[in-house]
């Protein structure tokens, strides 16, 4: 039996990361034909893809802040103000990222998380499924992923 003795640290180091996760991406990319086919091509890269709506004023009245890649839209955030929930301006705003997503990007699908407090409802309404119910994240709430087919 081989004894090996590790040293375990706990401190952040942005070095240490940055390492693991080209690491992890090399083990990744040699376990699965579809990671190898996207490296090298603009797939491969996270590209930010944000929508803004703006009032009269032009002050933020929602917005979404999202990605794409490897043929995927994520929506990180969506947000309305509150004057302006129930006017359809959410789903003109995520309407935008999907069609951008889609139609310049060659997205084929759209995945985002919710809180139960949150919009799960909302989107549903837009043609979002529910694919993943994850409780008490954090303790008291529960956590969706949904997805939605694009085009």
């Amino acid at each position: 039996m081989v004894s090996r003795m590790f040293r375990i640290e706990t401190e952040v180091d942005k070095e240490r990361r940055d390492l693991l996760r080209a690491r992890l991406l090399e083990t990744n990319t040699a376990a699965s034909p579809v990671l190898r086919a996207l490296r090298g091509t603009p797939r491969e890269r996270e590209v930010p893809l944000h929508v803004w709506a703006l009032d009269a004023t032009g002050d933020l009245a929602g917005g979404a802040v999202c990605h794409t890649w490897a043929d995927w839209l994520h929506v990180t955030y969506l947000w309305v103000d509150g004057r302006h929930r129930g006017s359809g301006l959410g789903s003109r705003v995520l309407a935008e990222a999907e069609r951008i997503a889609h139609e310049e990007r060659a997205c084929v699908a759209a995945r985002l998380e919710t809180w139960d407090f949150q919009a799960p409802d909302f989107y549903k309404k837009q043609g979002y499924e529910v694919v993943c119910v994850i409780p008490d994240y954090p303790p008291g709430v529960t956590e969706y992923t949904l997805t939605k087919r694009l085009g």
